[in-house]
């Protein structure tokens, strides 16, 4: 409906349109949206076999590694992986971070797990990178070129990863919504999460974990205020 309101509003300006008649089209809403657009989570088993699956004795199988435990690891935007820089890996507080920018040029810190970081190490080691982008191409003859890499390539190693530990259809964006719920799973609070990931509101974080109302096990069932009687067995 945008695009009729948008195509109206031209029509009327260039004269092929009664300015009464597009003004009654302005308020016309489009069709209700109900639920929200699902995606794919990996288990943690899952998670596993996908980086147990690289190839980390070549070069081009760390740096693939390396990717592919920031996205799952740290929650990472394609974007975001792909603009990250040597320099943007930094020890705070006595836990390394990556500082980026995200959507909307939202500046945000992202904890980096000690074992990520240790994937990252080893690629850069074996690349030979010391400055400027932290991911980069590698050319036929296995040597590191460039000063960067295309989403396209990602989306290639992410496929093949996915199809080596036999999991269909696997997008980038799919690793970070699996570490938003991996997160979750492990006891993460959610307000962390939604720091993690960037979000500005708490309802896409919650959408990313794929929250539901539980009524059997409900979580006021047991606040440790009730009485006695009425208290449930452990």
């Amino acid at each position: 409906m945008a695009a009729v309101r948008r195509v109206a509003y031209e029509a009327a300006d260039s004269g092929l349109l009664s300015p009464e008649l597009a003004a009654g089209i302005r308020p016309v809403k489009g069709v209700r949206r109900i639920g929200v657009r699902i995606g794919n989570w990996l288990t943690a088993e899952q998670s596993k076999r996908l980086l147990a699956g690289a190839d980390r004795e070549s070069l081009r199988g760390k740096r693939n590694y390396a990717m592919l435990a920031m996205l799952i690891g740290c929650g990472l935007r394609r974007g975001e992986l792909l603009a990250l820089r040597v320099d943007s890996i930094q020890l705070r507080e006595e836990h390394w971070v990556a500082d980026l920018l995200g959507k909307a040029g939202h500046i945000r810190t992202v904890p980096i797990p000690v074992w990520v970081k240790a994937a990252l190490d080893e690629w850069k080691d074996a690349g030979g990178i010391t400055e400027g982008a932290l991911f980069r191409s590698i050319n036929k003859t296995g040597r590191v070129w460039g000063t960067g890499m295309t989403p396209k390539v990602l989306w290639e190693i992410v496929r093949e990863a996915a199809s080596r530990a036999s999991i269909d259809k696997l997008a980038p964006h799919d690793l970070r919504r699996s570490c938003a719920r991996l997160c979750h799973l492990a006891g993460g609070e959610l307000d962390q999460i939604q720091f993690l990931l960037g979000h500005v509101s708490i309802q896409t974080t919650e959408r990313y974990l794929g929250c539901k109302q539980k009524l059997a096990v409900a979580v006021n069932d047991r606040m440790g205020i009730e009485p006695e009687d009425f208290r449930s067995p452990q």
